[in-house]
């Protein structure tokens, strides 16, 4: 097993000081390889060091401009920083360099919502369902954009999915506002219910019950 592997694995195995061991042997080996520094930089940004794992983002660039993965890995650092404008920049980047991942189409996707870039997101988050269908957030996403654009039967058809997969109290509380503004009372107020069933401080679904109730 090369030095990149072990890293990987003790990194899987939360072992992260052996990992930097293992990542700095790796770059010593083969200083001009973007892989070592893409991997040290996955450690870095594991365990919260973001600036640090920037640097080692844009090392790995420099040493491979097709470097994709680096791009994703900065693209998830500046996402949790909420440097949103510089997360889309770096997906977009993996994205052109061939990184042609699910998760790439998510993050790319959610930026954009973030964003209030709501028709631009779109598409990203229907590819990244299509390449992952059994991704319930991603579909989740994507049908609380669908909604947020107004389009209530595909947003529905979405949810419903999720709550197939798994009881997702967001997902009923979504379609109970979705049904609401159909004009469906009884079908709204029978996913607010099932929204506070399976999370029951949900407020929202709390409040949408009152709302339908008391009229």
């Amino acid at each position: 097993m090369d030095h990149n592997q072990l890293g990987i694995q003790y990194m899987q195995e939360g072992k992260y000081d052996e990992a930097a061991k293992a990542f700095s042997a790796a770059i010593e080996e083969n200083p001009k390889e973007a892989l070592g520094y893409v991997n040290f930089g996955n450690l870095l940004a594991a365990v919260e060091e973001n600036e640090k794992a920037l640097k080692f983002f844009e090392r790995a660039v420099e040493m491979d401009g097709q470097a994709a993965t680096a791009h994703y890995g900065a693209g998830n650092v500046h996402f949790k920083l909420e440097q949103l404008n510089e997360a889309k920049q770096h997906f977009e980047q993996a994205l052109q360099k061939g990184l042609n991942s699910p998760d790439v189409y998510f993050m790319l996707g959610l930026s954009l919502v973030y964003t209030n870039e709501l028709r631009l997101a779109l598409p990203y988050l229907q590819r990244a369902v299509e390449l992952n269908e059994e991704d319930v957030e991603a579909r989740f996403q994507y049908g609380l954009c669908l909604a947020q654009l107004e389009m209530l039967d595909e947003a529905i058809e979405q949810f419903m999915q999720v709550i197939e997969r798994e009881e997702h109290a967001d997902a009923y509380y979504n379609l109970g506002v979705a049904y609401a503004f159909k004009e469906n009372q009884d079908k709204a107020l029978e996913m607010f219910r099932k929204a506070v069933e399976v999370q029951p401080d949900h407020l929202l679904a709390g409040n949408g019950i009152r709302l339908l109730t008391e009229q």
